[in-house]
């Protein structure tokens, strides 16, 4: 069928989808400020282009692994979502209940993957002090595997409910926790109590990476502890829910979420292989590159915040669908509107990193080398935040709508098959440098946004009646 969304349509989704992103932007900006401050802290130590090439190879490692083996979660999404607009909160709680056992099995696989990591990041033809860094900083950040997967189901559930504000309170305080730790354990200190000193010695690099672990585990707690109290106060029935686990259920969540964290690998794993080729280049180039990344990663958090929203959106009204309570044009609004938020929001992204690049990487150090390697990605990096924004909010509303293939197939091909490898050539056959591997990111983003529009289209206009995902 298909379905018109006029402009009435957009300002009356609008105001619903600013009440559920508007907090999780704040909490993804929190998640990602606690990454900005690693950064800048490691910045200032001495030979800080060693040190910050060191957590930026063990930062996208651990992260490439984590979020892509931990996006299997993304598929509670739909199906919380889709439970909660069709007021089925006994279906909504068995579905946290198998996510947060689903969460503890790929934790310990996990675990298991990056207790061997180790061993094969020392054969990476990479400088071997940055190495002698970045081994022990990823031990350091394997000790949050548990806690991030378990929050990542936590997180599903209380965004699915409407709770963001609880979200964006654990994360943005999660801060605080984490720049205490990176004080504490980064630079050591001597502390004095009535004649007896007390002497933490500088841990450097593993220190950030300690802090890091710690503030997942802070994350985890908070949101258990918002999950039980919005349980109390809305009377979702979390404490009645059966506790059997249905291998079904199981099989379900992983079959729609599989693709979901295979995309985020695919993604992630682009960025880990463009790290990994940057540190052939030298220590300097890599911190160039780790500070551009994350300012190109900070933006990216408001779109992925609102992907999340368009994903509980769009999951919302295919409930009501169900339920004859809502309208598949309504369904349609939902993801036009997070699509159109997103990609708005990072044309101003786009004209800050092109506006004052030199100041923006002035923040993370001040080492001058770092800076100049820095300025000219910042360039590149305005070129693809227009369509890493539609990209995102395009794969949320997709992921909303129960669609967790087309993301995947689409980054797989734009990333793999046509941006690496066009970025590879650029790299060292036109002898760019990182330059040329960034530009091969733009190519991938632009592509996967276009992609992704046509499948989101497409979709809106052969909407049929949802089956119920209650299984």
């Amino acid at each position: 069928m298909r379905l018109t969304v006029r402009p009435k349509d957009i300002r009356s989704e609008l105001p619903l989808l600013l009440h559920l992103a508007i907090p999780l932007i704040m909490g993804e900006l929190g998640w990602m400020a606690m990454s900005v401050v690693d950064t800048v802290m490691v910045g200032r130590l001495p030979n800080s282009a060693v040190s910050m090439a060191a957590a930026a190879l063990a930062q996208v490692i651990f992260n490439t692994l984590a979020f892509g083996i931990g996006g299997v979660l993304l598929g509670l999404d739909t199906l919380i979502s889709q439970a909660f607009g069709a007021k089925e909160l006994k279906q909504a709680n068995r579905w946290l209940l198998h996510g947060l056992v689903l969460a503890v099995a790929l934790a310990v696989v996990l675990m298991l993957l990056f207790s061997i990591a180790p061993a094969l990041l020392l054969r990476l033809p990479v400088d071997h002090t940055v190495l002698a860094l970045a081994v022990p900083a990823m031990r350091g950040l394997n000790y949050g595997t548990l806690p991030l997967l378990l929050y990542f189901a936590l997180r599903r559930y209380l965004q699915a409910a409407n709770h963001g504000r609880l979200i964006a309170f654990a994360l943005i305080s999660a801060n605080i926790i984490n720049a205490a730790g990176d004080w504490l354990l980064l630079y050591g200190h001597r502390f004095h109590f009535s004649g007896l000193t007390l002497a933490i010695p500088a841990f450097g690099v593993t220190g950030s990476a300690w802090s890091t672990s710690f503030a997942r585990l802070y994350l985890m707690g908070v949101l258990l502890v918002a999950v039980l109290w919005a349980d109390r106060k809305h009377a979702y029935g979390l404490r009645t829910v059966s506790r059997r686990i249905e291998f079904q259920h199981l099989r379900k969540l992983f079959l729609l979420g599989a693709p979901a964290g295979a995309q985020i690998t695919v993604e992630i794993a682009i960025f880990a292989l463009v790290t990994t080729l940057i540190a052939t280049f030298g220590p300097l180039q890599l911190a160039g590159h780790e500070v551009a990344l994350q300012c190109a990663s900070t933006t990216f958090m408001v779109p992925f915040a609102i992907s999340s929203a368009t994903a509980v959106r769009v999951g919302h009204c295919i409930g009501r669908v169900r339920t004859g309570a809502g309208t598949l044009t309504q369904v349609a609004a939902a993801g036009w509107t997070g699509i159109g938020s997103g990609a708005f929001l990072m044309l101003l992204a786009s004209a800050v990193f092109l506006a004052i690049p030199q100041h923006i990487a002035h923040i993370f150090t001040p080492d001058a080398g770092v800076i100049a390697a820095a300025v000219p990605l910042l360039a590149v990096a305005a070129g693809f935040q227009f369509f890493d924004g539609i990209q995102i909010t395009a794969t949320g509303a997709l992921r909303g709508a129960g669609n967790t293939t087309a993301p995947f197939w689409t980054q797989l091909l734009c990333f793999w098959a046509i941006g690496m490898p066009l970025g590879a050539i650029l790299a060292f056959h036109y002898h760019l440098g990182a330059v040329g591997l960034w530009w091969g990111l733009l190519i991938a983003l632009t592509g996967a946004a276009i992609v992704l529009l046509y499948f989101w289209r497409k979709t809106t206009h052969t909407f049929t009646n949802p089956e119920p995902t209650n299984a």
